[in-house]
């Protein structure tokens, strides 16, 4: 059996949310109560070396949590997490990128925060300029890209490195189809080389095609776990 590279044992998730009050003057002579809402609902999910496994939902099912959970970002409130490898986490609004620095900067600086030095990234640079299509703009601050773009560099300094878990938050769908089929083939290389991968994507069609295996989370709690044709066939059924 392969081993678990990462594991959700009853995970439980809270987020704070602010109540409402009836009256102005309420507001005013009273704290408002906090109460919360349940994000992540008894997940219990492990993940192997060398799968790639999906996660889809509709918007707020809980899905870009359960990768802020798998990384550390966001603790549990319950339950356990427990990790065997080194994780790294791709988002589509860039995060962990500097909007100020131009695009070769912040493939240096993403690079070193993955555990590369300067000489190993500037080797790597040609490739990652290259597959990212981002000639003309690599030396243009990060401010003037586009989410897509972003998420192109993100990939490309993420596909050089070949990190030991790859977290992929809504990424895939960026570029034309010429690019969203190097993304898949990038990913599929990751993962022979004993790499493993978790995405989150509303791009179905590309989710079943790379995807060993997808979960479909509904309102924080999982649903469906196994073939990723019935893992989208659930999700049509009880999102509609």
């Amino acid at each position: 059996m392969r081993q678990k590279v990462i594991s959700l044992k009853n995970v439980s998730l809270d987020f704070p949310m602010k109540s409402k009050r009836s009256s102005f003057f309420s507001n005013l002579v009273r704290r408002s109560r906090t109460t919360s809402y349940r994000a992540l609902d008894n997940i219990n999910l492990d993940v192997h070396q060398g799968e790639v496994l999906g996660i889809i939902g509709k918007n707020g099912s809980g899905k870009s949590t359960v990768l802020r959970v798998m990384t550390g970002i966001l603790p549990a409130d319950e339950g356990q997490v427990l990790a065997a490898g080194k994780q790294t986490m791709l988002s589509s609004l860039g995060a962990g990128f500097s909007p100020h620095q131009t695009g070769r900067e912040n493939a240096l600086i993403f690079g070193s925060l993955l555990g590369k030095t300067k000489l190993e990234l500037e080797q790597k640079m040609g490739e990652i300029i290259s597959f990212s299509e981002l000639e003309e703009f690599i030396d243009q601050p990060l401010r003037t890209y586009s989410a897509g773009m972003k998420a192109r560099l993100g990939l490309a300094v993420a596909g050089a490195i070949n990190p030991e878990i790859l977290l992929i938050d809504e990424v895939l769908g960026v570029g034309d189809p010429k690019f969203r089929e190097k993304s898949k083939k990038r990913i599929m290389d990751m993962v022979q080389d004993a790499g493993t991968v978790v995405i989150v994507s509303h791009s179905f069609g590309l989710m079943q095609s790379i995807c060993t295996r997808i979960v479909h989370l509904h309102q924080g709690k999982l649903v469906f776990n196994g073939d990723p044709e019935l893992a989208v066939k659930s999700y049509y059924e009880m999102e509609g």
